[in-house]
C-alpha cells in the first residue's frame, strides 16, 4: 500500500494478532486510500470476528469507513455478553475442538461438531447454512466471507475454553438435556426399554435412565458422573441456572 498514513492502536486482547512491531501502543499503518477499515484491520492479522466497537478520532465508524490521512484508529475487543443475531444461539466447532463440543453439549448447548477435516470452505458455508456461530483457533478460517459468525478461541485448555465462550455468547444453559455423542436432545427412559442395551452389572445397580431421540444411546448416573456433575456445577455457578426439566446422565 502507498497512500495516507493512519495511526491504529489494538486493544491488548487483539495484539496476538497482529505483527510483534505493532503490540505495543499505536503505530503507523500506510494505506491504499481506497481500501475499507474492515480489510484494514484484517490484512494487520485481526479477524473481524473478534473486533468489537472501531473508533476515528473518537467517533465510531463501521467496517465500510475508508480511512484518511491523519486518522487515530482504535480498534476495541468485542463486548461481553457478545448478541448474535438471530435465534436460537447454536454453535458449530472444527475439528480441533471435540471436547469442548462435548463439555458445551454436557451444558445443554447446540454444539455441531465435525469430527473429520471437511475444509475450510465447507466449514464457512455449513456455518452460514444452519446459522451457526463457528468456534476455531485457525485464523485462517474466521476470515472466510463465507463465514456467518464466528469467534476465536483463545486458550488451548478445555476449562479455558468452555470458561471463554460461556462469558463470551452466555448461552442458557439446561445441563443433561443434549447427548454429548450426537448433540441430540435427550428423552427419559425407563429400565425395560432399554435394558437390552446395558450391560449385566449397569441393569442391577442403576435404575434412573435417559437416552438419545437420535443415536439411541443410553445415559445414567455411572462412575463418571461426579466429575461430569462437578464441571456443571462449576459452569451453573458462573455463567447460569439449572433448567428445572433437565436430565442427570452420566
Amino acid at each position: 500500500m502507498n497512500g495516507p498514513e493512519i495511526q491504529i492502536d489494538f486493544a491488548p486482547e487483539l495484539r496476538l494478532f497482529v505483527p510483534t512491531k505493532r503490540r505495543d501502543g499505536r503505530s503507523t499503518v500506510v494505506t491504499d486510500g481506497v481500501s475499507t477499515l474492515g480489510h484494514v484491520v484484517e490484512s494487520l492479522g485481526v479477524p473481524l470476528t473478534e473486533a468489537g466497537r472501531l473508533l476515528a478520532d473518537g467517533r465510531e465508524v463501521p467496517v465500510s469507513h475508508i480511512p484518511v490521512a491523519g486518522e487515530f484508529i482504535e480498534v476495541r475487543a468485542v463486548e461481553r455478553p457478545q448478541r448474535v443475531p438471530g435465534a436460537p444461539l447454536r454453535f458449530l466447532l472444527d475439528v480441533h475442538l471435540g471436547t469442548l463440543a462435548r463439555r458445551l453439549r454436557l451444558l445443554g448447548v447446540d454444539a455441531a461438531y465435525e469430527n473429520e477435516d471437511i475444509g475450510d470452505p465447507a466449514l464457512a458455508a455449513l456455518s452460514a447454512r444452519e446459522r451457526r456461530v463457528l468456534l476455531s483457533r485457525d485464523r485462517g478460517l474466521l476470515h472466510r466471507r463465507e463465514l456467518w459468525a464466528g469467534a476465536y478461541v483463545y486458550s488451548h485448555r478445555t476449562e479455558d475454553q468452555l470458561r471463554d465462550v460461556l462469558g463470551r455468547f452466555a448461552p442458557e444453559l439446561a445441563p443433561w438435556s443434549r447427548c454429548t455423542a450426537c448433540n441430540a436432545p435427550l428423552r427419559e427412559a425407563d429400565k425395560e426399554s432399554v435394558g437390552d442395551r446395558l450391560e449385566h452389572g449397569t441393569r442391577t445397580a442403576y435404575d434412573v435412565f435417559a437416552e438419545c431421540g437420535s443415536c439411541e444411546r443410553v445415559y445414567w448416573r455411572g462412575a463418571h458422573h461426579a466429575s461430569l456433575e462437578a464441571i456443571v456445577d462449576d459452569a451453573v455457578r458462573e455463567f447460569g441456572h439449572v433448567n428445572a426439566a433437565a436430565h442427570r446422565p452420566e
